[in-house]
C-alpha cells in the first residue's frame, strides 16, 4: 500500500502549491514529502483542474452562486471575518478575490461593513501602523528563527519555536515545544531541513540556546548548524527589531491562535498550529507581499540535509589543530580558549595579512584572530 495516504489534505496543498513553482525540482520535491514522482505529478494534475477538494479525490462543486445579493457578500464578508477574526479590510478583500467569490467589496467598503456589524474594536484601529523592512532578494537566504514567549497551559507550559524565511514570509516551522534546550530545537530544524533543504543563513537573538557572548560564542547547537554548511547570524544585543519579520509573525500568531485560548497539552497547541500555519501560508493575504499568501514566493531549498554529517576538511596551508576540553587549544606553544561546544572537532589556523597573525576557523565560521607578537 502507497504511504502516501497518510499526508493529510493540508500537506497535499502546500506540496502542490510548492510544486507550482518555477524551476522546482520535482523530484527533490516527492522525495522531501515520501511520495513518488507518479504521485506527485498526479496531485499536481488534480490541483490544477480542480483546485484543493480535488486533493480529496471528491467531485467539486461550487463555492458560491453567481447571483449573489448584497445581503449575502455581506454575510460571506462577516464569515471570513468570524473565520479569521485578526483580519481587516484589505486582508479579507484580497481573500475573496482570490477564492472567486463573485461580486467582491472594496478594503473600505469591508472595513464598514466589519465596524456596522462590531467586528472591529475602535481602540485598535487608532494604534495599528504598517510595517517596513528590508528582506533577501530570494527564498532561503536568510531564515529568522526565535522561540516566542511561553505560556502556560493545563500541564507545564508552552514554548512556540518559530522558523520563517526571510524573503516569503514563509513560515517553515511553528512548534509547541516543552522547554527551549538545544537537543529540542535540534529535532525540530531536523524535520524542518528534511522538508525543506538547507538555508544560506540562519538569525537568531544572544540567548539560550543560540548564545553568542564572550563566555560562550557558540552552543552545541550553532556548532551542528555549522558543520552542516549554515551560516550563523546574531542580532544585536537589546535590539530585537533585527529580527523584525518574526516577531512580526509572533504578533500575527498571538493574535490569530493564542489570544483568549486555553491548551491542555502541546499536542493540542500543535494542532492547532499546524492548522493556522497552513492558513497562513497558503491563504492568508500578506500586506509585505502585495497581498499574496507566503506561498507566492517561496520555493523550497536545492540544498538536501544530509543525513549523515560531512567531514570537515581544511585547506593544505591551513595548520589544523583539535579542540581540547573546556574548549582550549594549545598552538604554537601556546594556550587559546575558543569554545567549550568545539570540545573533539578541529580548527583552523590560516595565515592572516599581517606576519604573526592568525585567523582561526570551524568549517567555514571565523571565530577570532590571535596575534603571536603579543605578550603570551
Amino acid at each position: 500500500m502507497s504511504r502516501t495516504i497518510i499526508l493529510p489534505l493540508a500537506v497535499r496543498e502546500e506540496f502542490v502549491r510548492l510544486a507550482e513553482q518555477r524551476r522546482v525540482n520535482m523530484k527533490l520535491l516527492c522525495q522531501r514529502y515520501g511520495i513518488t514522482a507518479k504521485t506527485g505529478y498526479q496531485w499536481r494534475r488534480r490541483f490544477r483542474e480542480g483546485g484543493r477538494e480535488a486533493l480529496r479525490g471528491h467531485s467539486r462543486r461550487p463555492r458560491h452562486s453567481p447571483r449573489q445579493t448584497a445581503p449575502a457578500v455581506e454575510q460571506t464578508v462577516l464569515a471570513v471575518r468570524d473565520a479569521h477574526p485578526a483580519w481587516g479590510g484589505r486582508k479579507i478583500h484580497a481573500y475573496l478575490h482570490a477564492h472567486g467569490a463573485g461580486v467582491v467589496p472594496s478594503p473600505s467598503t469591508i472595513t464598514a461593513i466589519l465596524h456596522r456589524h462590531e467586528r472591529i474594536d475602535p481602540t485598535l484601529t487608532a494604534v495599528s501602523r504598517p510595517w517596513q523592512r528590508f528582506e533577501q532578494q530570494a527564498p532561503n537566504r536568510l531564515w529568522q528563527m526565535d522561540f516566542k514567549g511561553h505560556f502556560a497551559i493545563a500541564h507545564g507550559r508552552c514554548h512556540p519555536l518559530t522558523v520563517l524565511d526571510d524573503h516569503s514570509r514563509f513560515a517553515l516551522c511553528l512548534r509547541a515545544c516543552a522547554d527551549e534546550q538545544s537537543s529540542t530545537v535540534q529535532r525540530a530544524l531536523t524535520d524542518t531541513f528534511r522538508r525543506y533543504g538547507l538555508p544560506e543563513r540562519l538569525l537568531m537573538d544572544n540567548g539560550s540556546p543560540w548564545g553568542h557572548s564572550a563566555k560562550q560564542p557558540l552552543t552545541t547547537l550553532t556548532v551542528w548548524l555549522i558543520h552542516l554548511g549554515v551560516g550563523i547570524i546574531h542580532s544585536h544585543p537589546y535590539h530585537p527589531q533585527t529580527q523584525g519579520k518574526d516577531e512580526r509573525f509572533h504578533r500575527t500568531l498571538n493574535a490569530e491562535v493564542l489570544r483568549d485560548q486555553c491548551f491542555l497539552s502541546l499536542a493540542g497547541c500543535q494542532r492547532a498550529f499546524d492548522r493556522w500555519r497552513q492558513v497562513y501560508n497558503l491563504e492568508r493575504p500578506h500586506q509585505a507581499l502585495n497581498m499574496a499568501p507566503p506561498i507566492s514566493r517561496y520555493q523550497p531549498s536545492p540544498v538536501a540535509f544530509p543525513e549523515i554529517l560531512p567531514p570537515i576538511d581544511y585547506g593544505p596551508d591551513d595548520r589544523v589543530r583539535k579542540v581540547q576540553d573546556k574548549g582550549e587549544v594549545h598552538f604554537e606553544g601556546r594556550l587559546y580558549t575558543l569554545s567549550a561546544a568545539l570540545h573533539g572537532y578541529p580548527v583552523a589556523f590560516r595565515t592572516a595579512a599581517e606576519d604573526g597573525e592568525f585567523d582561526i576557523y570551524f568549517c567555514h565560521y571565523w571565530i577570532k584572530r590571535i596575534d603571536l607578537r603579543e605578550p603570551g
